[in-house]
């Protein structure tokens, strides 16, 4: 008899256990294996693909915090993790990284789906108007830009302005649809969210920079012009082809700052910053960092906005 209860009272505790377990089961996020996995070539792009995605897709980023999209080269590891994925997100604008590794990732992976967030973008010129090296530069669409650096062409840094932040959301939420229709109304409503921020932060922007006295800014590695040329502001760049300056080009970027009475160097993290401060140190000025790569996007872009304000009245 005794037994008996045991085995009774056991039993009763199993059903009001059982429920709590169903409850707190549901409540989990999907486990890693059921998420719809994701990479990335750089950290912006991540930002996308998760909020659109939200918890149906993993993600992870070929070039990390950090790392140069220039030189980069990725581990065995990532390669290796590459098999376990269905899309990758790739800039599609001319980093090295891609123009190096895609077609090596291709040819491994052959059933890799490819989303290029650039579609609908409209690139600009790299160069263009009189540089601060006394060459002078034409191109179409891409006022408000000194600039003389490695890439050939157009400009690949389109990401840094949220309008192009928008096309980048349609073109994700569309591959993530095509990729895992079954949460195709999920990825389209995550995306309609984000446009609307992006469009808010838009014109944060422009109500920020409307009043500002000073319209320059001078940066070390030219990332900013797609952000220069939208809120009409003038990005002036040091670097000259991706190459150390030579004692001669030195001179005329301190030049050039001391003409446009510019006290900050502008810097991306991912780069040696020791030129940048010798600069600052020749104008009596600072160098401040920006970096173009920072997974946290829209913070990124009200911080860098406060930072080219702040620098104008220094």
């Amino acid at each position: 008899m005794t037994t008996f209860r045991k085995i009774k009272e056991t039993f009763r505790a199993f059903l009001l256990v059982v429920p709590l377990l169903l409850v707190i089961s549901a409540c989990r996020p999907p486990s890693e294996e059921k998420r719809f996995h994701v990479v990335t070539s750089i950290m912006p792009l991540s930002y996308f693909v998760e909020r659109i995605g939200g918890n149906h897709v993993t993600v992870s980023v070929m070039v990390p915090p950090g790392g140069d999209p220039h030189s980069y080269e990725p581990t065995p590891k990532q390669m290796v993790s590459l098999r376990k994925s269905a899309l990758f997100i790739k800039t599609g604008s001319g980093i090295e990284f891609e123009l190096d590794w895609m077609p090596r990732i291709l040819s491994l992976n052959p059933g890799l789906s490819i989303c290029d967030a650039s579609e609908g973008v409209q690139l600009i010129p790299m160069t263009e108007g009189e540089d601060v090296h006394g060459e002078e530069h034409h191109g179409v669409g891409a006022a408000h830009q000194h600039l003389h650096h490695q890439h050939a062409g157009t400009d690949p840094h389109y990401w840094l302005t949220p309008e192009n932040g928008m096309i980048m959301t349609r073109n994700i939420a569309r591959a993530l649809a095509e990729a895992d229709p079954s949460h195709k109304e999920t990825y389209s409503a995550n995306a309609a969210a984000l446009i609307g921020e992006l469009q808010s932060l838009d014109r944060e922007i422009k109500e920020k920079i409307a009043g500002a006295r000073i319209r320059k800014f001078l940066v070390f590695h030219p990332a900013w012009g797609y952000y220069a040329h939208t809120y009409g502001l003038e990005q002036i760049a040091a670097e000259a082809e991706g190459k150390t300056l030579t004692p001669v080009q030195m001179q005329h970027v301190i030049q050039t700052a001391r003409k446009n009475r510019i006290k900050v160097v502008f810097i991306s993290p991912q780069f040696n910053s020791s030129q940048a401060e010798a600069i600052a140190a020749e104008i009596e000025g600072r160098i401040l960092a920006v970096d173009p790569l920072s997974a946290d996007y829209q913070e990124n872009l009200r911080r860098a906005t406060s930072l080219f304000l702040k620098a104008g009245h220094e």
